[in-house]
Parts: C-alpha cells; structure tokens; sequence
C-alpha cells in the first residue's frame, strides 16, 4: 500500500474530506479547480494540518491525530513539484539542483547530482539561468530538486498545466520513467482526463468540496 490518507480539513466554509487507499505507482487526484486536491497534497506535505485523520505513506504514519503524530516536513522526505516549478531565480539550474541535495540527510540519500542529471538529460542546462529556460526544461529541474531532496515519495501539482502541447509531452515521458524505473509512489494532481488516464495505476476522483 503506498498512500493511506483519511484526513479532514475546514477552510473557512469549505470542508475538505479525503479518504483513499492506493497501491504501488502513480495516484491521481483527478477533479475540477476548487475540489480540495491542492490542499490534500498540502497534508500529505506537512504544510496543512489536517483537523483530524490519519496519513501514511508506504506504512510510515505521517499524520495520525488521535495517536497525536503529525511529523514535520521535512521529516516527510516528500519531493514535491509544483504546477509553475519554483525554481530560484538568483540561483544557476546547478545551484539549483545542490539546493535539494543538501536537504537530504547524507544517510538517505539514494541518487546523486550526476545520475539526476543523466536521468533528466539536463547537464547541457547546468550553467543556465531560470529564466532562459524554456518551460519544459524548467520542470525538469524541478523534478531533478526534488529527487535530490532523497524522497520517499513524490507530490506533483498539475506539473504540466503550464506546458505547450510538446512540452507536455516531453514532461509526461519523464513521469512515466520515474513512475516505471525509479519506483518511488508519487501523488499527482490534475483536472485533464487524458493526462490522468495516461499517467495513473489509482484514480482517485474527487467532486467540489463541500
């Protein structure tokens, strides 16, 4: 079982309630903008703290509120990717990348700068700046931090909503690599059945929060 989530949360009159169950691979949160997905990520994260519930990855608890566990972040060891990649602009795509290596404590990491590099096909982007990049290239970066930051699963904001057609279709390659070769559970977010139908082994559909 990768992610065991059963997790309330109000925000302001909107009630967010998620309860799911999904195996090894890729789960997608599949709904329209406002139905609460983004913020589901937000808990598995640690940056929403859910009123009550419980969270695991992988049998590892996260969350647990009547057992009175609620890790913090960066206790997670959760990669996230976000819809627009947040890359720091004062910093060159390799300064970038060592940012999410020094996250990782030394004694979990399981992949290094040069093997992230190779993966991604990235090394003629090293010396670049964020802002020359073109979007596809940037989330590859992205995704390189944060398989740098040694996770033990992944988060993935509509990490292609922003992409052209074929830069979709550059980025949607690299997630199935990482979903078929690295074996790492990811949970992704997105409102485009295609995307979904594509990238997922769990669908999970979810309706406008209540």
């Amino acid at each position: 079982m990768s992610f065991e989530i059963d997790a309330t949360r109000r925000l302001g009159d909107t009630i967010i309630r998620m309860s799911l169950r999904s195996n090894t691979g890729l789960t997608a949160l599949f709904g329209p903008s406002g139905a609460g997905k983004t913020s589901v990520l937000n808990m598995v994260a640690g940056l929403l703290r859910p009123d009550a519930g419980r969270i695991a990855v992988d049998g590892a608890v996260l969350f647990d509120s009547e057992a009175g566990i609620d890790l913090p972040p960066e206790r997670r060891r959760a990669g996230y990717v976000f819809q627009d990649g947040r890359l720091f602009p004062h910093k060159r795509v390799r300064a970038n990348l060592v940012y999410g290596e020094r996250l990782a404590e030394p004694a979990h990491r399981w992949i290094g700068l040069d093997d992230v590099v190779a993966f991604l096909g990235i090394g003629h982007l090293l010396d670049r700046w964020p802002r020359t990049l073109s979007g596809g290239e940037a989330q590859r970066v992205a995704i390189g931090r944060a398989l740098l930051c040694a996770p033990r699963f992944l988060l993935m904001d509509e990490p292609l909503s922003s992409l052209d057609a074929a830069r979709r279709e550059e980025i949607l390659g690299v997630i199935e690599r990482i979903r078929d070769e690295l074996n790492l559970p990811i949970l992704y977010v997105s409102h485009d059945r295609g995307e979904v139908d594509r990238l997922a082994t769990t669908v999970i559909s979810i309706g406008a929060a209540s």
